[in-house]
């Protein structure tokens, strides 16, 4: 048990020289932020993730076949504004490649610009799901997650996806045996899917019990914690800051 609480604090507050410093905690963070963006999505805008890309590949077949509650070109805004958002962190690996700090720091404010947006929007209307709120609502947060996707991708931390958990929970099952100590591995990956769980957890409570834009609040301020904690640690030149 002692190793296992070694593992969960070195996932959370890590060593400064570490192999990944803080980035592992800080993709722990983003993983909540996606739980919270999706629950708002598929709660308040209907069908549609704008994070869980597999899902709205599904969600249009489903549109496509005719099943009721579903929208093809709610599922076609959501792959679009990913795409553009991944795009977007495409180009943007182009000028920070060299420090990893720099890089989330750099995609995290533009990723809080979109999502603060996407919660000024909602605080506009008593309805999102209608009109064109709702299409504006899915570009703005497919965007920010597209973006953020395409930053995890690039920073590797094994296991912290941030977006997608299937592969996830496949590695930590199929792990579990032949190894016979509990690895950091299997801790980051079960702190991930718990970060998931969480965050859509606290989305529905505030969209089914509260506010419904609260989700999306609730998102920037985690998104802006990203910042600023990356941002302190960037200033240093620790190894975990190579590429």
């Amino acid at each position: 048990m002692p190793r296992i609480f070694a593992d969960v604090a070195d996932t959370f507050v890590p060593h400064r020289n570490r192999r990944h410093g803080l980035l592992p905690s800080m993709m722990v963070l983003m993983t909540v932020v996606t739980g919270l963006v999706d629950a708002f999505s598929y709660l308040v805008l209907g069908h549609v993730f704008v994070a869980n890309m597999t899902g709205n590949i599904v969600f249009l077949g489903f549109a496509l076949a005719g099943a009721p509650g579903f929208s093809i070109s709610a599922s076609l805004a959501a792959l679009g504004a990913f795409v553009v958002g991944a795009a977007i962190g495409g180009r943007l690996f182009v000028y920070r490649s060299t420090h990893r700090g720099s890089l989330l720091v750099t995609a995290a404010s533009i990723q809080s610009v979109f999502l603060a947006i996407a919660f000024i929007l909602a605080t506009q209307t008593a309805n999102p799901s209608t009109g064109g709120y709702r299409f504006a609502l899915i570009g703005m947060m497919g965007i920010a997650m597209g973006l953020q996707n395409a930053t995890a991708r690039k920073l590797a931390i094994p296991d912290l996806t941030t977006t997608v958990l299937t592969l996830t929970i496949t590695g930590m099952v199929a792990d579990l045996g032949h190894v016979k100590q509990l690895s950091i591995t299997n801790v980051r990956r079960a702190v991930s899917i718990l970060g998931m769980f969480i965050g859509g957890l606290a989305g529905a409570i505030l969209v089914l019990h509260a506010q419904i834009y609260w989700p999306l609040l609730l998102a920037v301020v985690g998104i802006l914690a990203v910042v600023v904690f990356t941002s302190r640690a960037s200033r240093t030149s620790a190894e975990w800051s190579a590429p």
